[in-house]
């Protein structure tokens, strides 16, 4: 709020009010000698726009013509220094914003193994904002100017453009990114992207966002490493909620659960609560059998069972179809 009053604003600002006072107050002291207010007002106006069509009624007394040269002084004074700060504000913002592009651009430039966001929308904006609480660099590319605001005024890097054009793609420093995660609500414009992304950088990370089951396969064989499928992700949180009520409160509620979750998805290990299949390799196999065949990569930490019943995890106990098992997990590996 106080950058409001900085300059030039605050003269801008300042230079408005003065003209309006000193006009409003010439337009009251000719109404109080006796004329109409719109003889006053337009009196008023075509003085200090220094238009000169002449005098709307006789300037005949010492008061009127004091009034008068007063307005003349003050209001042409006044509506200088108004324009001179109009022009200031104009060149000022224009080249508050050259500088600004330029020094975004310096610092994208200089970026290496970060990570770029390609959509600024719910999904886009949740990813940032996790990525910014983990101290991970990454540029935002938005087509929305709108959207990109708000993610200005939080300090993110951004660049106004189209994702699916390789020159965005380039200038956001593809070729020296680490991961790049397209979020757009467009299926076929997150494949796109990822066939861009792969063309540009062979070893980049690529994560795609996928509304349609059916385009995870066409993503990944764009060159997606990871597909997420929100709906499907939902769909599973809901189930997961109905079928383990216990279990899910436990792991998902509380700052402190959602600080411990946080800190072991920056060590690349994930802590959730999946169901046993039918069609599951794992099911029916014991918890030692389990966590052979998944080459130790996940450790079980209880199982709830169909009837309810919550159990702590040990070699003999055999996985069931229908249970829900909570583990941690690493490098995509489950059960």
């Amino acid at each position: 709020m106080n950058d409001i009053w900085k300059s030039p604003i605050r003269n801008l600002i300042g230079g408005i009010i003065f003209v309006v006072l000193v006009g409003a107050t010439a337009a009251g002291l000719y109404v109080a000698h006796g004329w109409r207010l719109s003889d006053a007002v337009y009196m008023v106006i075509i003085t200090i726009f220094t238009v000169g069509y002449g005098e709307v009624r006789p300037v005949n007394t010492e008061q009127l013509r004091w009034i008068t040269e007063s307005l003349v002084v003050l209001g042409c004074t006044g509506m200088i220094f108004l324009t001179g700060s109009l022009v200031q504000f104009i060149t000022f913002s224009t080249l508050q914003q050259l500088v600004g592009q330029k020094r975004m651009k310096s610092q994208i430039d200089s970026l290496a193994g970060h990570v770029i966001i390609c959509g600024y929308g719910r999904i886009g904006l949740i990813l940032a904002r996790e990525l910014a609480a983990g101290n991970r660099r990454f540029v935002v590319i938005e087509r929305n100017e709108e959207r990109l605001v708000g993610a200005r005024e939080l300090g993110y890097l951004c660049l106004t453009g189209d994702a699916t054009e390789e020159a965005i793609l380039i200038a956001a420093g593809i070729v020296r990114a680490k991961v790049l995660a397209t979020v757009l609500p467009s299926d076929a414009a997150n494949v796109f992207i990822t066939l861009s992304a792969r063309a540009l950088n062979p070893t980049l990370e690529i994560i795609a966002r996928g509304e349609d089951p059916s385009t995870e396969s066409k993503l990944r064989q764009a060159g997606a490493n990871q597909v997420v499928l929100p709906a499907h992700i939902g769909a599973e949180r809901v189930a997961e909620i109905i079928l383990y009520p216990t279990t899910a409160s436990l792991l998902r509620e509380g700052k402190r659960m959602h600080a411990l979750e946080h800190d072991l998805n920056r060590l690349g290990v994930e802590l959730e609560t999946i169901v046993v299949e039918d069609t599951s390799r794992y099911a029916w196999r014991t918890i030692a059998e389990v966590e052979a065949l998944s080459a130790r990569n996940c450790l079980i930490i209880s199982v709830s069972h169909t009837d309810g019943t919550t159990e702590q995890p040990y070699p003999s106990l055999r996985l069931m179809p229908g249970d829900g098992v909570t583990l941690l997990r690493r490098g995509g590996e489950g059960i």
